[in-house]
């Protein structure tokens, strides 16, 4: 099997693939599992997007008794495994690193909020085969940022059926980054862009994504369609966080 792999991302993927293998009952070869392991920590490349645990797992009882003793269920050890090596596969998938999803990852978490990580990691994970779930998670991402922001600053808002344009909007206000807040062409221009994306997510969201039953004539997004709109969501999300924080 190993010989057929040519690519970061196929190691990668073949390395999750034995892993929820043995986590689900299933038996791996400790050859292959030992092979992709030292693929992986013995590259600097990426010393900083594999899990922490991971190296110390030298065989394949190591990690069996690691996953066994964490979670019980099946299904928590699959989410765990994808949560936990999701950077990993965005690294790799995208020409290692040349994309938004590996910084948008490390942004996110030292907003320090189960929340809104939660959101980001099944919006990942669900670009490649649920693209609706991940674009409905794209812009759940975007509404719990605002929210997360406007609950530190002790800001009123609709908790319930807000519609996120709104909600964006009063981010913005306490931000500093409504258009009519500056008096520069460029910054007014890029600003307003920022509040039209925003706009879009929510209308995409509503047409593309699983929130609401799908009519005769309804279209299923692609893939491609859906990490678009995660990374869009994600970009924004870095924004906002970025900015609150400076």
């Amino acid at each position: 099997m190993l010989a057929e792999l040519k690519t970061d991302y196929e190691h990668a993927n073949a390395l999750v693939n034995i892993l929820i293998d043995r986590a689900t009952g299933g038996n791996i070869d400790e050859y292959d599992y030992t092979q992709l392991r030292n693929y992986f920590v013995t590259d600097n490349r990426f010393a900083d997007i594999l899990p922490k645990w991971f190296a110390s797992k030298r065989s394949v009882n190591q990690f069996w008794q690691f996953i066994k003793n964490e979670y019980g269920s099946y299904s928590e050890r699959r989410d765990f495994i994808w949560t936990e090596f999701e950077r990993l596969i965005s690294f790799c998938e995208c020409d290692n690193g040349v994309c938004a999803e590996p910084v948008i990852t490390s942004g996110l978490e030292k907003l320090d909020s189960n929340g809104v990580n939660r959101a980001w990691a099944k919006a990942l994970e669900r670009i490649e085969n649920d693209p609706e779930g991940a674009i409905t998670l794209g812009r759940t991402l975007l509404e719990s940022v605002c929210k997360h922001i406007l609950d530190l600053r002790g800001i009123q808002y609709e908790s319930k059926n807000i519609k996120l344009h709104k909600l964006y909007r009063t981010v913005a206000d306490e931000l500093n980054l409504a258009p009519e807040q500056h008096d520069e062409d460029l910054f007014k221009q890029v600003l307003g862009g920022c509040s039209a994306v925003v706009n879009g997510l929510g209308s995409l969201r509503n047409s593309l994504g699983d929130a609401h039953g799908p009519g005769v004539l309804h279209v299923r997004p692609q893939p491609r369609h859906a990490r678009l709109v995660v990374n869009i969501a994600g970009a924004m999300t870095l924004f906002l966080i970025e900015t609150a924080n400076k």
